[in-house]
């Protein structure tokens, strides 16, 4: 059996390979593991069935670095070449589609109740320490820009968005606020992007609560953009805004909320200038 380093063709071989029992499993479609182990083996360089089925778990590890959905059934494994990453890069490329893919998890239409939100504590919060893999998990997602790329993404900001407000609306309702329901609004929607959050809302007591809400199919690390006036709305109105993060979108939506300072959870790192000429 070879021990030697996968080669591009190869990798390309199991990460397409890959990305269809993701499509099956995330569709609900059955699918069988084994059948395409056995049904790769031919192709490969003489490889084990172990090592093929490490080769998937390092796979949903990259997944998990570029903020994207992986196989449940696959846990990701670590410390893996940078030519797997790019494999899965070149694929995601070839298959735009992929991420402009719409969510199962999106807000309910009409008169609909929208399930709840799961919400737990922020990650710095968590009681447990940064996972091991984190810093190879960043080192990707500043790569490939995975913050940009979930901000490009506006169907799936705005699924966020909508999930929002159904949450907001509901949870008024439930606290017998129903006269502050009505009035919750999507104001990135009904004014435009400007206003330095995204819902108007408030607390069952009545005081406004001002929530920017940041959406990613990744794990709860996933770095996020968020802009200049986000950030002086969130400095000018710290009791009233919060950041809300929903993270693993695609497949069972979590989320926790940030509240000003920020920076007392995450690094906010420069990305771009304004250039003035002289």
């Amino acid at each position: 059996m070879s021990n030697g380093a996968w080669t591009d063709q190869e990798n390309e071989l199991i990460v397409a390979d890959y990305f269809a029992m993701l499509a099956d499993d995330i569709s609900g479609r059955p699918y069988n593991k084994a059948e395409h182990r056995r049904g790769l083996l031919p192709l490969l360089n003489d490889r084990s069935e172990g090592s093929v089925e490490f080769k998937h778990q390092n796979i949903s590890a990259v997944l998990k670095g570029l903020g994207e959905d992986w196989i449940p059934g696959y846990k990701p494994a670590f410390n893996f070449q940078m030519t797997l990453v790019d494999a899965v890069a070149r694929w995601l490329a070839l298959n735009p589609a992929w991420l402009g893919r719409h969510s199962r998890a999106g807000a309910p239409t009409g008169l609909a109740e929208a399930r709840p939100i799961w919400i737990g504590p922020p990650p710095t919060l968590s009681n447990q320490p940064p996972p091991q893999e984190l810093e190879q998990m960043l080192h990707i997602a500043r790569k490939f820009d995975v913050a940009a790329r979930d901000e490009r993404n506006r169907a799936l900001g705005r699924a966020g968005e909508e999930r929002v407000l159904a949450h907001e609306r509901a949870a008024l309702k439930s606290a017998g606020r129903d006269d502050l329901a009505r009035k919750v609004r999507w104001v990135s929607e009904e004014d435009g992007d400007g206003a330095g959050y995204d819902i108007a809302s408030f607390a069952p007591d009545g005081r406004p609560r001002l929530i920017e809400v940041k959406t990613t199919n990744g794990w709860e690390r996933t770095p996020f953009h968020i802009s200049r006036n986000e950030l002086a709305v969130a400095e000018e109105r710290r009791s009233e805004w919060s950041l809300f993060r929903f993270w693993n979108f695609a497949r069972e939506p979590k989320a926790f909320e940030l509240h000003p300072p920020l920076d007392a959870h995450v690094s906010l790192t420069a990305t771009s200038f304004q250039a003035s000429f002289h």
